[in-house]
């Protein structure tokens, strides 16, 4: 493992006077993530944010009710992860129960299109006579200026939902939807696309139900929470107040088996009991088998997927969405490989390396390169870029991926600023982003890239850090503490799950399925024998039996055999004494 410093989070001064009702480590766990009241820890409908502040609603609301009533031809343009698939569900549901009937969506090639709504889209619909009157993007559209200009000029109006951050110049689309564009005075600027989207139904219903046209009965649109949760944990978007209240609520559903088939079927193939799950499942389970149809194929058999009716078609799609993954991950390793040659040949010392690591390999694949970077920036602890060959053979692609305290599409707006043109378009978020170059500007951007990092960062920004809640008391300890913290989220971006540290004695250890660690572990302080296990640390690690370690760690209930047992879920150990 890295070697990490270990941080404790910080403790309120005093203990807080609500949640008067909650076992005393879930009040101190809560204060410690900025929660000041018992209305924050309340998930109910009733708490979410008006869509009405949301800048450009209105006129999106009488664009789509104008196409409902006189029946235009809609098409909705997603996106080709797991944001965009769900944005894409619960458009084509949404405005299908609001009583659309012609209706229908595209994605745009991850390798033939690029991102967004582009003039080659309109171009090919135009071709294919399949130019609708209206267009709907979700999860993108805030920098499609080219695309809206392209659309606008044969007839077709453009509604944009999206989240993304906007660039200098927004689209002349017909209206604009989005918490991050200019001038939106919305509070939760922390939505992902698909609760862009939720919104304006919410608002289209409402405007319907007010003018006597909705469908009788009335649509529940509470059905598609189950969709919302998925795309908004599965874009690692900070889970605020109004987030966690879409993540609560849609879980709730999948528990109750009131998910669509889809997700239900995913949850199936990855050996997932429906209704135990958390909000880490829908992340680490569900979100990348989702992810692995637009990284390796066709985003459309993931929307396929979420739009089944029927169980047995969901499964179908289900695992040839899993068969993807696996792909996925076979690719994966091989290149993360590479990746780590390739570092060993720039420095086999941290300390030599540059401070934003921009990398290039002509065998990666466009759809891995994403993960790519987040497993080289996880080891390195530097922001990271992996390029893959773009489709033409002059340009490459790029996707980014950040530490904390830096911003990475505000750096690359620097390198922009510095070198125009170099990079043909870029776009992202604090911690994600994407961009396009020519091959041979890689070295120059490379160069650009490690100064605008410098300029940014601090060489203690540089040194990785694992933060957590303390210790555990020997009281803590206990099977009775996992279920408390499973049922007390939703936990995820800049809500973190909790996370202990402690020192134990090592009473054995062994790999187990060649790359991770089995533990049995015993409190420094006295207790009793706990299992204990780390995954994925490789089968060289330190003989901790001589040492004992200290282990950042999260209580699970591990069943085998019929019998269910306390085990720690390791992060991060190191010897005593290191």
């Amino acid at each position: 493992m890295t070697p990490k410093k270990i941080l404790r989070r910080p403790q309120p001064e005093s203990f807080p006077d609500w949640g008067q009702n909650l076992p005393p480590l879930l009040r101190r766990l809560y204060a410690a993530r900025g929660v000041t009241s018992d209305e924050q820890l309340s998930y109910t409908l009733k708490h979410l944010a008006s869509p009405l502040s949301l800048r450009g609603i209105d006129r999106a609301v009488e664009l789509l009710a104008e196409a409902i009533n006189q029946q235009q031809r809609v098409l909705v343009l997603g996106d080709f992860d797991a944001d965009g698939a769900t944005s894409t569900a619960v458009a084509m549901l949404g405005l299908s129960m609001l009583g659309l009937q012609s209706i229908d969506f595209r994605v745009p090639s991850r390798f033939a299109d690029g991102y967004g709504l582009t003039p080659g889209i309109i171009e090919r619909l135009r071709d294919e006579g399949q130019l609708p009157d209206l267009m709907v993007t979700v999860d993108n559209g805030i920098s499609a200026v080219e695309g809206v200009r392209a659309a606008k000029e044969l007839g077709v109006k453009v509604v944009v939902t999206d989240h993304h951050l906007a660039g200098e110049e927004l689209p002349d689309a017909d209206a604009i939807v989005n918490p991050n564009q200019p001038g939106c005075p919305f509070l939760s600027k922390n939505a992902a696309g698909v609760g862009v989207m939720f919104y304006v139904l919410t608002a289209l219903r409402k405007q319907l139900r007010e003018t006597n046209r909705l469908p009788d009965p009335e649509p529940n649109l509470g059905s598609l929470l189950d969709l919302v949760a998925l795309g908004t944990v599965a874009d690692v978007v900070p889970l605020d107040h109004n987030n966690r209240i879409f993540v609560e609520q849609g879980l709730r559903r999948i528990r109750q088996g009131e998910a669509r088939p889809g997700i239900l079927a995913l949850l199936e193939i990855a050996g997932r009991d429906h209704t135990a799950i958390s909000s880490t499942d829908l992340g680490f389970v569900v979100g990348p088998r989702l992810n692995a149809a637009g990284r390796l194929d066709d985003m459309s058999i993931g929307i396929a997927c979420l739009l089944a009716d029927s169980p047995d078609e969901a499964r179908r799609l289900a695992r040839e969405l899993d068969t993807f993954n696996r792909e996925r991950r076979t690719i994966e390793k091989d290149m993360k490989a590479q990746a780590q040659d390739l570092l060993a040949s720039m420095s086999l010392d941290l300390e030599g390396l540059p401070w934003g690591l921009a990398l290039f390999d002509p065998d990666w694949h466009q759809g891995v390169i994403g993960i790519l970077a987040a497993r080289i920036r996880e080891q390195t602890h530097r922001p990271t870029i992996a390029f893959a060959p773009d489709d033409n053979g002059e340009d490459i692609k790029g996707s980014a991926r950040s530490i904390p305290g830096l911003h990475i599409r505000d750096v690359l707006a620097v390198v922009d600023s510095r070198h125009p043109g170099m990079m043909k378009k870029f776009g992202g978020h604090a911690m994600a982003a994407g961009m396009t170059l020519a091959k041979a500007d890689l070295d120059a951007f490379s160069e650009a890239f490690d100064h605008a990092v410098r300029d940014t960062l601090s060489a203690e920004d540089l040194e990785a850090a694992i933060t957590t809640d303390g210790p555990l008391g020997p009281n803590e300890l206990s099977l009775d503490t996992a279920a408390l913290l499973k049922r007390a989220g939703p936990w995820g971006q800049h809500f973190p799950e909790p996370l202990f540290d402690g020192e134990f004695r090592v009473v054995s250890q062994r790999i187990v399925g060649e790359n991770h660690l089995k533990l049995v572990l015993q409190p420094a302080e006295g207790g009793g024998i706990i299992d204990g296990i780390a995954f994925n640390t490789g089968p060289e690690v330190p003989d901790y039996t001589r040492t004992g370690a200290r282990v950042v760690y999260k209580p699970d209930a591990n069943t085998f055999r019929g019998r269910t047992n306390l085990q720690l879920l390791v992060d991060y150990l190191e010897p005593l004494g290191s």
